[in-house]
């Protein structure tokens, strides 16, 4: 099963406003595990990066002039996402962004099923509380490289936390997290675990027992009293 893991950084909160992406990235999961399959790129744009969004993100508008617009790279974006289920926190806002990035270039609306982590933590958490830096450090998953908020890291610690809020690396019966999607393999279905009830005790055994006992010379029970 491949799943996409997307992530934009944008100019600020509100594309109906005139805000656009300034980064994208995917990371490819496939049975829940991340592969080293991604896509990132950067994207210039007329619009001037608010205050708010450099403190978040870093970029400005000056490094970003170097890079082809969203247009100009869309296709590689649709090229990679395919088909397949997208898995992103806080979806609206993201596809609110790429939605209106593929309208503004004459484009149609993303049709893939997506799963929003956002809701997905709230329930398997029971918490209000669904922000990325709260879920990595309440599911123990490490922060230390997240000075900024980069498209691309926050897939990838996305990836681990929805792994997590499926019940961990046990989900998978996967030996390698870099699968060959080129040649098809079978997959084993995950078996539940099976009862195995213990065997029971003869009279034979009973005696057994009291014999072995019953050569014993310093055993502790007779010095305590037993």
């Amino acid at each position: 099963m491949r799943e996409i893991v997307v992530d934009t950084e944008t100019t600020g909160l509100d594309f109906k406003a005139g805000d656009r992406i300034v980064e994208v990235a995917c990371v490819e999961l496939v049975n829940h595990i991340a592969t080293d399959n991604n896509v990132q790129f950067y994207c210039s744009t007329d619009k001037k990066i608010s205050e708010g969004a450099f403190r978040v993100s870093g970029l400005t508008n000056d490094y970003l002039n170097k890079f082809p617009t969203f247009a100009k790279q869309a296709k590689k974006f649709l090229n990679f996402i395919k088909n397949d289920t997208l898995i992103i926190h806080n979806a609206d806002f993201d596809l609110g962004f790429i939605n209106n990035e593929l309208k503004l270039m004459g484009g149609e609306k993303i049709q893939n099923k997506v799963v929003d982590t956002v809701a997905l933590a709230r329930k398997k958490l029971n918490t209000r509380i669904a922000n990325l830096d709260y879920l990595c450090k309440r599911l123990f998953i490490d922060l230390s490289k997240r000075t900024f908020h980069g498209a691309l890291l926050d897939c990838q610690l996305l990836a681990e936390v929805y792994l997590e809020l499926l019940g961990g690396r046990q989900t998978s019966l996967m030996l390698s997290n870099t699968p060959n999607l080129k040649n098809k393999t079978k997959t084993h279905k995950e078996k539940k675990p099976q009862y195995i009830p213990r065997a029971k005790i003869t009279e034979k055994d009973i005696q057994e027992h009291k014999n072995f006992v019953a050569d014993l010379k310093n055993a502790l029970w007779h010095k305590v009293g037993y």
